[in-house]
């Protein structure tokens, strides 16, 4: 009943529509991981250690995690669109006081305020599932997921290359005036989508909690990609360290790791439509095996450039391709509350994603390369351990068939 009169009552996912969301999720989301090539030259703008600097890249992400936390349920009870246009504000806002910053600590306060501005994706996505046809739901949420990885990997590379010529705080004030520009083209072609929610705020986050006990599958899933974006976001967060100590590279030649892991994210989208074929619980087990061996290739190829590129196409197919299994598992559960559990999912995923980030500060600080390969073979282990632990049983398959006669 839900979805029969939500179809009559919102227009449909034009192609016009699918790519103005599609190019403003990778735009956004490009706002998160600007800062992380440009570590290096941040460290030496400030005289600060890594770790210190560290801490812009993890608050940027739990700012993320707060923003879709307590901003992106709000979508059943707002107009969405209208939503995202006062949000935009708070970009552009922060985005302009992180290339004016003058101290660490206010670069690290404004980019919380940058991460939990940028979460109008997480908006977009459940959006498009509320828009586009049943029957076509999949591929047009696999369009914009494939913009949003390809956001996450190319803004390195946008950064590192700006940076690296003009300065990081210039990659900042660019990014300003795209967020403008999108801003606009959102205005302009997204339709209204009226909430659906009549009850409170209050009663609205306390049914998170419901589905949290409910929902075993959306769980399992938070936990799952918690732990494998905590092995990604300790990778890309120390790879500039690492190219400096060891090449001598600065943040140009880190921001083009970014094209490389286009690759790797390129074939996860490939991956993906198995989803659709298989099922995701043994193609998870598959893309976490991924994982557990990118970090090893990682672990031998300190000294070698060739070692890291193929490391980081086998890990990044591996996290990516496990993100887009785990959401065709949670957008299955319920239609009615597909932002809420994407709350619940993706504010798991960014808080693991910041915990990654703080333990390879921690560990670089110690143990340099060899302490950050370690934490990512131990927590891809841990992953592995906890998929398979919670793998489905074949008991309920034979509850439907005694229900089919």
């Amino acid at each position: 009943m839900t979805s029969i009169s939500s179809a009559k009552k919102h227009p449909e996912l034009t192609p016009l529509i699918l790519w103005v969301m599609t190019i403003a999720t990778g735009l956004i989301v490009a706002n998160l991981y600007y800062n992380q090539p440009l570590l290096g030259d941040i460290v030496r703008t400030f005289h600060v250690t890594v770790a210190k600097a560290g801490q812009v890249s993890m608050l940027t992400q739990l700012g993320y995690a707060a923003g879709m936390f307590f901003l992106v349920p709000l979508a059943d009870m707002l107009k969405r669109k209208r939503m995202m246009m006062v949000i935009f504000a708070f970009i552009v806002t922060s985005l302009l006081l992180t290339a004016l910053s003058q101290s660490i600590n206010l670069l690290i306060f404004v980019s919380f305020l940058l991460g939990a501005s940028s979460m109008i994706p997480q908006l977009l996505v459940p959006m498009a599932a509320h828009l586009a046809r049943p029957e076509e739901r999949g591929k047009k949420i696999g369009v914009i997921m494939g913009g949003l990885l390809i956001g996450i990997l190319l803004s390195r590379t946008f950064a590192g290359f700006i940076g690296d010529y003009y300065g990081w705080r210039a990659v900042f004030y660019i990014a300003a005036g795209i967020m403008l520009v999108m801003w606009l083209l959102i205005g302009v072609f997204l339709p209204e989508v009226e909430p659906d929610h009549k009850d409170g705020y209050r009663q609205l986050m306390a049914s998170m909690v419901d589905l949290i006990k409910q929902e075993p599958k959306l769980r399992i899933a938070a936990l799952r990609g918690a732990l494998c974006f905590a092995c990604f976001s300790a990778f890309w967060f120390t790879l500039p360290a690492l190219l400096w100590d060891n090449f001598h590279y600065g943040s140009k030649v880190a921001g083009e790791f970014g094209l490389v892991g286009v690759i790797g994210a390129l074939a996860a989208g490939l991956m993906g439509r198995l989803s659709d074929k298989m099922d995701a619980y043994k193609l998870s087990g598959f893309t976490l095996l991924l994982i557990l061996i990118s970090f090893i290739v990682f672990y031998f190829s300190g000294h070698s450039i060739v070692g890291l590129v193929i490391g980081v196409i086998i890990m990044d197919m591996g996290v990516q391709a496990t993100h887009i299994s785990n959401q065709s598992i949670i957008f299955a559960l319920r239609p009615e509350a597909r932002n809420r559990i994407n709350t619940i999912y993706m504010v798991t995923y960014f808080l693991g994603g910041s915990a990654g980030t703080f333990f390879a500060s921690q560990l670089w600080k110690n143990y340099k390369w060899n302490g950050v390969c370690a934490i990512g073979v131990i927590i891809s282990i841990i992953t592995l351990i906890i998929h398979f632990l919670n793998h489905p049983k074949p008991k309920p398959q034979h509850k439907q068939q005694t229900i089919k006669p």
